[in-house]
């Protein structure tokens, strides 16, 4: 599988991506010998880059991600996690995280946001202890949605601090929007974004956050390539989703058009939608939520399949 270079550092990651949510049972339990078995599929498909967070599962996608990758030289994988959600202990648990996080696991832990100086170093030493590794590739500021101020101020200079020292290879912020992306790319030095949902077949919207990563030497990594599923299928079921929630007429007329053109292309609306983020130059891996392993192989033959050229740009108008 094809690698790209993350920003101006010495990291490259292959242009698929493993995202460890359904690891930390999003949604709906993941047992742990098929989470295992997952990311044992993606390391034998080529994929190189796995990527999770302390907020997927309460700590349970990092742990066992770092279980299932504990036997391959660890000089042989991108690994990436975020900060920005310390866990501390529930101290008035329900009994499960379903409601409040989207996660089938005990309450045992609670979120609190934390972006400041001392919770990032916190957040990552806490995350290498779950992981089980001495070190991660690349860290990205999480869903700061509400603390851009303090992400420019504080999180993201203690993490090119971390950087500079040699303790983590590149700084990211992660986000589901573009538009406070695009602030801290042009406010501090960070390598990557991850962003969720924004450059994908069907939502072009941050062309913007894209074209001024570019032209910066940021990398982006696109993450949710299927839209929340609304693109997953070769046609989209009823009740079908986009960002969460029902697709609205509007959005499922545009699906349909899409897969109305790949099919005269002989290609599939999934095979398109897992190829087209990585049009964009500054675009260096796709990342989708994988939770067995059959998932995964047809994650990477998605990405196999030749779409050609002559589709895009129907695809584009």
């Amino acid at each position: 599988m094809k690698t790209r270079p993350v920003g101006r550092t010495r990291l490259a990651v292959t242009e698929l991506g493993f995202g460890g949510a359904s690891l930390g049972n999003l949604y709906r339990p993941t047992d742990e010998g098929t989470g295992r078995a997952a990311v044992e599929a993606a390391y034998e498909a080529g994929i190189r880059y796995f990527d999770t967070a302390p907020h997927y599962g309460l700590g349970l996608s990092e742990e066992r991600l770092g279980r299932a990758l504990a036997g391959v030289p660890r000089e042989d994988y991108v690994l990436s996690t975020k900060v920005g959600r310390l866990l501390d202990r529930n101290p008035n648990p329900t009994g499960s995280d379903l409601e409040v996080g989207g996660f089938d696991v005990p309450d045992t832990w609670i979120r609190r946001w934390d972006f400041s100086a001392r919770g990032v170093r916190t957040s990552l030493e806490r995350s290498l202890q779950r992981l089980g590794v001495d070190r991660v590739d690349i860290v990205y500021v999480h869903d700061p949605d509400d603390h851009v101020d303090q992400t420019i101020a504080e999180a993201v200079p203690a993490l090119v601090e971390l950087r500079e020292q040699g303790i983590i290879g590149a700084v990211g912020v992660g986000m589901n929007q573009w538009e406070a992306p695009l602030r801290i790319v042009e406010e501090t030095d960070v390598d990557v974004v991850m962003l969720a949902g924004r450059w994908t077949l069907l939502d072009r919207s941050s062309r913007p956050l894209l074209d001024a990563c570019a032209a910066r030497q940021v990398s982006v990594v696109a993450a949710a390539p299927y839209n929340s599923g609304l693109l997953a299928r070769h046609r989209p079921e009823p009740g079908a989703r986009f960002d969460y929630l029902p697709a609205s007429d509007e959005l499922l007329r545009r699906v349909h058009a899409l897969a109305d053109t790949c099919e005269r292309w002989d290609v599939t609306l999934p095979d398109a939608a897992v190829q087209h983020p990585l049009r964009h130059p500054a675009v260096v891996s796709v990342v989708a939520g994988l939770r067995a392993p059959a998932q995964v192989r047809q994650f990477v033959e998605r990405y196999a399949t030749t779409v050609p050229a002559d589709a895009w740009p129907e695809l584009d108008r």
